[in-house]
């Protein structure tokens, strides 16, 4: 049974469409958090989702300058999408859920995924120094595999000083190929941010180093591994790790760089290496794949009940949020706690949650970055999706 409800615009049509027969992703729910009890409300059913509110939300950030957004929420084997604006301006081609897009960071969780699988086939102790490993690599013994996976490392985050200045500093490695060394060299060059296992500090350096674990380890490309342990068991068809490769195969939305300037024109950052992220940021994929990889992960599908613990072992990370191992737990404004990441990649923002069951999942993108109100008002894909309200929308952090 299909539902559809078509809002036109007045440059390009958006449509709302309800899916009601899809099959659910997960298979497994997993455990409640260290703490948590049957009363939370994480843990009760979730509210209705409000799918006017998602869909208003993605209005609001074309209006704040995003070409385009789109979003797709996966609930308990019902589907709805939401897309406005377009996915090119050269062509005003209209965005769509079947376009595929730069994740960003939400690629730190398939790295950490991969290294957690690697520790249930006893290749990997998380609290083993990252130098058992990788000898002489990192100037500290005491960074274990686990500080890098929860950014509690103190390694430097060398994407600060490269991209201090937003549109020269991506021209200058948008067709660069660096290795993973040179990429840690350049954090190392630089003072730690606090004592291995100190408080969370972000960092794409972390993740620079998971790959390199996951290379090392494992004698094969962070491609192959990503390949074989989570893209093809999933039978996610448009997710894609393609570095040093600069275009991305296939129907695709476009992504635009908002230049430091207020009032410069967009610049379309679409085609680049991704080499100054890799590990840390470089996959491509789509909304659908994106809720089948979360609802997978925290159904139980892709590590141990014991690895998935681990994973969600958590530190303060900012303000209603905390981080584990690669993944983010934000709390909203119901009491609902969602599992996942963001993604900022030049030309494009994600926001990629689920349930702590896996059974009710969002991923939202637009087409833009750069743009902190933006970013902030995407904040509110989750408030609809998961908490069934509009409400005001906390700061992204």
């Amino acid at each position: 049974m299909v539902s559809a409800t078509v809002v036109r615009g007045t440059a390009v049509a958006a449509t709302l469409v309800s899916l009601l027969a899809v099959p659910a992703h997960a298979a497994h729910a997993a455990p409640l958090e260290a703490g948590a009890t049957s009363g939370d409300t994480s843990a009760r059913a979730l509210p209705k989702p409000d799918v006017t509110g998602l869909w208003t939300v993605l209005r609001t950030v074309r209006r704040q300058g995003a070409p385009g957004a789109m979003a797709r929420l996966d609930d308990h084997g019902a589907v709805h999408w939401a897309a406005t604006g377009i996915a090119d301006r050269r062509t005003g081609r209209t965005i769509s859920n079947t376009d595929r897009f730069r994740i960003g960071s939400v690629t730190k969780i398939f790295s950490a995924v991969v290294l957690l699988q690697l520790a249930d086939e006893k290749k990997l102790q998380l609290d083993a120094p990252v130098n058992r490993y990788l000898p002489g690599l990192l100037p500290d013994d005491r960074i274990t595999v686990r500080h890098v996976l929860s950014h509690r490392s103190g390694l430097h985050d060398y994407t600060n000083e490269m991209f201090a200045r937003t549109v020269p500093g991506f021209e200058a490695v948008r067709t660069k190929v660096f290795t993973y060394r040179q990429l840690v060299e350049r954090s190392l060059s630089k003072p730690r941010t606090t004592r291995p296992g100190g408080a969370y500090s972000y960092s794409n350096t972390n993740f620079v180093v998971a790959g390199m674990l996951i290379e090392k380890l494992t004698g094969h490309a962070v491609r192959t591994e990503y390949k074989n342990r989570i893209i093809d068991p999933l039978e996610l068809r448009d997710t894609f790790y393609l570095h040093p490769a600069t275009k991305i195969p296939g129907r695709h939305a476009r992504g635009y760089l908002t230049p430091d300037t207020a009032g410069a024109a967009l610049v379309d950052s679409t085609e680049q290496t991704v080499s100054w992220a890799q590990s840390a940021g470089a996959v491509i994929s789509s909304t659908r794949d994106l809720n089948t990889f979360l609802s997978a992960l925290l159904g139980g599908r892709l590590t141990s009940r014991a690895q998935l613990d681990q994973m969600q072992r958590w530190v303060p990370s900012g303000t209603n949020q905390q981080y584990g191992l690669g993944l983010r737990r934000r709390h909203l404004s119901c009491g609902v706690s969602v599992y996942g990441h963001t993604g900022a990649v030049q030309g494009y923002y994600t926001y990629a949650f689920a349930s702590k069951d896996g059974r009710r999942s969002l991923a939202a993108l637009a087409n833009t970055s750069n743009n902190g109100t933006v970013l902030n008002s995407m904040l509110g894909t989750l408030e609809s999706a998961f908490c069934g309200k509009q409400a005001k929308t906390r700061r992204a952090n």
